[in-house]
């Protein structure tokens, strides 16, 4: 491999590092804030719904394990992206499931954060296989 596309592909992980951590941050602080915190967080989330505010907020411990991951040039941070993609995308189509099936009240917004979690996860899967098991598959 050439020195650019080293380059190229540190640069690419510390960005996705960078991204996953503060991501993970910014859902720890805002779903802790809605199940421990703050009665105000929790007047202001509305119907939220239990089982994917408790999901998203324990995969932002995991968004911050794989931006460390990422950060330490870690192979097994890709696949852990992937994983947070896929079982992102599994909840999110639960809870559609969910609403069409049944009378379960929701906000609006959690079909948007849900959508923006999603497609975060999906590109920065991709981005860090291409960049770290394509780039550096022999680093474990």
């Amino acid at each position: 491999m050439d020195v650019q596309h080293k380059k190229r592909c540190g640069i690419v992980r510390m960005v996705i590092g960078t991204v996953a951590v503060a991501f993970g941050l910014l859902t720890i602080k805002s779903g802790g804030d809605v199940l421990f915190w703050s009665e105000e967080a929790r007047i202001a989330a509305g119907d939220y719904v239990p089982a994917v505010l408790w999901f998203n907020f324990i995969s932002g411990f995991v968004y911050v394990a794989a931006g460390m991951g990422f950060w330490l040039k870690k192979a097994w941070a890709a696949w852990l992206a992937i994983m947070v993609a896929l079982s992102t995308i599994m909840v999110f189509a639960t809870l559609l499931l969910s609403i069409q099936l049944s009378d379960i009240a929701y906000e609006t917004r959690t079909i948007g954060a849900m959508t923006l979690r999603s497609v975060v996860w999906l590109i920065l899967s991709f981005l860090a296989y291409k960049s770290i098991t394509k780039g550096v598959s022999n680093e474990h």
